[in-house]
């Protein structure tokens, strides 16, 4: 016998006295739990299993994730500006929530509103919950069970039903779809997230597989991932505005042919929380073994502010952390306009496994330029294969301040002249503006590139390097939504 449906929407405008779960279709389980309201507000509502209905979350309730949750069926979850959901943390029940290829998830906060995702448990601690995985149809360079273009989101979240699968090439996604959509996220935080769902196989507090670029990513804060606080696989979605607070692992990592853009980011790393596998703000390989395999990881950053945990050189902190940007394993990713400071090195090229990452040099299709890296204890390092001019430290060096990439090395994070980045409760990473600044800083931007030729993404009329202006519009988009002391 066929059960009827009930949609969420529906469900919480039921006058409920107690506790009763709903199963519909065999898919949806939910448990409504009443909060003293009229029946309509004030709800505790769990969600679990696999949601195959359109499903709105109103911001009256607070809604529990409960295990994996996973939207299916070309289905749309759609969140209410000020709404709160929280990941269960316990045993089998720890969630995560994944949106399979073809959903959508529509998470569109305001200023005044964000939406949170957060940790059930009443004393949250880094990775109590699994965070959010995207799962879109665009290019990857991946093949999973002899399927060039398919990708099994790492993790353990994957199952019978393909539901941890982004990509292409299969029965359900024959070919990539570029401009794929998976929904909207907009001026949302991300809190205590990134679990290890089996062992050494941690998913991410935002991951990104074969995510397309008709999908919107801009505003989001993570704060506290056990793991990667964002994470790329592929695709070609661009984000704007993304904050990274006090993560265990990396920052940005970006992976497996990701080919999109970012403008304004801002990471703020702690001296003391670092990761054994060694943490950084930008992580990038082709894949994990640095073949050619296309498409080719090219993602762009511009604008970007990674704080890392080194106040001053004396600072150690954390002998777990490694670098400002970790570039390894055959990619060729590039960095504009973009302050790297307080870290152990600045940017290393890593050349060690795969084809020679410093080809991608040679051959222009790794930039770096108009980057100010300040209070480093190393500024650039090169380790593995040589290319043909890129063959040690020296020379990496050598290449990295020629004066035609406009980069700039500064001794001391203070020569960076942020008015109060190294603060982590009420931290301000705007550069003084004026006399008081740092002119390369306030100024030394620049967006002539032949990689932005064409490009309607990004906003080429800022001056400033690092994702904070000193004034202006630019200079509060990380204000008033956002959330730096959880004291």
């Amino acid at each position: 016998m066929k059960k009827y449906i009930l949609y969420v929407t529906a469900i919480t405008a039921l006058a409920i006295t107690g506790c009763r779960k709903i199963e519909t279709d065999g898919e949806i389980q939910v448990v409504v739990v009443n909060g003293g309201g009229s029946g309509t507000t004030g709800q505790t509502i769990t969600l679990q299993g696999r949601i195959n209905a359109d499903t709105i979350l109103h911001k009256q309730n607070t809604y529990i994730l409960k295990g994996l949750v996973y939207m299916v069926g070309n289905h749309t979850m759609t969140v209410e500006a000020g709404t709160i959901i929280k990941g269960s943390f316990s045993g089998a029940d720890v969630a995560a929530l994944i949106i399979t290829r073809g959903s959508k998830l529509n998470a569109m906060g305001t200023a005044s509103e964000p939406i949170i995702f957060t940790s059930a448990s009443p004393n949250p601690q880094s990775g109590d919950w699994g965070g959010i995985v995207l799962c879109g149809k665009a290019p990857i360079n991946t093949s999973y069970n002899g399927v060039a273009g398919l990708y099994q989101v790492e993790g353990g979240i994957d199952n019978a039903n393909g539901d941890g699968l982004a990509g292409s090439g299969d029965a359900a996604v024959p070919a990539a779809v570029p401009a794929d959509n998976s929904g909207t996220l907009q001026y949302v935080r991300i809190e205590w997230a990134g679990y290890a769902f089996q062992p050494d196989k941690e998913i991410n507090s935002l991951t990104m597989a074969g995510v397309g670029s008709g999908t919107t990513v801009d505003h989001i804060e993570v704060t506290y991932a056990k793991d990667d606080a964002y994470e790329w696989f592929g695709g070609t979605v661009n984000c704007k505005y993304l904050i990274a607070y006090k993560t265990q692992d990396d920052d940005f990592d970006t992976d497996n042919g990701y080919s999109g853009k970012l403008q304004f980011g801002l990471i703020l790393r702690d001296s003391l929380i670092a990761d054994i596998s060694n943490s950084e703000a930008f992580e990038s390989d082709n894949n994990s073994t640095g073949t050619t395999a296309v498409p080719k990881t090219t993602a762009i950053f511009s604008n970007i502010t990674a704080i890392g945990p080194r106040a001053t050189l004396n600072n150690i902190g954390s002998a777990l952390y490694r670098g400002g940007a970790h570039i390894r394993r055959n990619t060729s990713i590039s960095i504009f306009n973009s302050i790297i400071m307080g870290w152990p090195r600045g940017v290393e090229i890593d050349a060690t496994l795969g084809n020679s990452t410093a080809l991608n040099i040679e051959d222009s299709s790794l930039r770096l330029r108009n980057i100010t890296l300040a209070g480093n204890t190393v500024n650039t390092r090169f380790s593995g294969t040589a290319g043909a001019t890129i063959t040690n430290d020296a020379a990496f060096t050598s290449w990295f301040t020629n004066p035609y990439y406009n980069n700039d090395l500064l001794v001391n994070t203070s020569d960076a002249k942020l008015i109060q980045p190294f603060n982590y409760a009420a931290p301000d990473p705007t550069p003084f503006a004026g006399g008081n600044g740092n002119q390369k800083i306030l100024t030394g931007a620049g967006f002539t590139d032949s990689k932005f030729t064409g490009d309607t993404f990004f906003d080429k009329t800022v001056t400033f390097r690092g994702g904070i202006a000193p004034a202006g519009e630019l200079a509060s988009w990380w204000k008033g939504w956002t959330k730096f002391n959880y004291q």
